[in-house]
């Protein structure tokens, strides 16, 4: 089953896989986070952590560690960081062993850093934005393996993330199959319809009706 979705994802987009989630009227987009490392689609199965204040607690382990040694080639690690939006809750040796474990991408709601290490490896990174601050002293991981809101998105382990230029989406695991071939039929209906603009039909023509019928049938 894992293949076959990745190939199928494959041939997606966020767009019409957001397409696909309002013909069912499922909530998934997660809003506010782009893609600031990586040139590419990415998606995969989810696993889940989420950091909170230090408050003079110690950490009983470097955040994010726990989850790339858990991590399966193509997995794609999700971090909860809405305490402080002054420091990183992701950074650059996190990437480095999480590329070298073979994980597609993190997602961070909140601030990461060390980018440019990121982008030379060409490991993916979704997050709100960039800051040099470090976690340290400030914010430490609290849970793991747990549902984490991601753009206002709850997500559990297993679900399944998808990412690219346009924008970022969690995918129940429970109805992704459904999701996808209702994508999959949307996405057949965009290729005729930009067939008929190449062949010269007034574009107002092609889209007139088309658009809703898109999302009604």
């Amino acid at each position: 089953m894992s293949g076959d979705l990745r190939r199928r994802l494959g041939r997606l987009d966020s767009c019409v896989l957001s397409d696909a989630l309002d013909r069912i009227g499922l909530k998934g987009v997660a809003a506010g986070l782009a893609r600031l490392s990586g040139d590419r689609p990415v998606f995969g199965p989810v696993l889940t952590m989420r950091l909170g204040p230090a408050d003079g607690r110690p950490s009983e382990r470097h955040l994010g560690t726990r989850a790339v040694e858990a991590a399966a080639p193509g997995d794609i690690i999700l971090v909860e960081h809405h305490s402080r939006g002054d420091c990183a809750g992701w950074g650059g040796i996190l990437s480095c062993a999480a590329h070298h474990q073979g994980v597609a991408g993190v997602v961070v709601d909140g601030m990461c850093r060390d980018l440019d290490e990121s982008r030379q490896l060409g490991f993916a990174v979704f997050a709100r934005g960039a800051v040099p601050t470090t976690a340290r002293g400030r914010v430490i991981e609290i849970a793991f393996g747990e549902p984490v809101t991601i753009g206002g998105i709850l997500a559990a382990p297993g679900d399944w993330f998808f990412g690219d230029g346009s924008g970022t989406l969690l995918l129940p695991a429970a109805r992704i199959d459904e999701i996808v071939t209702i994508a999959e039929g949307l996405m057949a209906r965009e290729a005729a319809m930009i067939a008929a603009v190449r062949a010269g039909r007034p574009v107002g023509q092609v889209m007139a009706g088309n658009y809703e019928r898109m999302l009604e049938d």
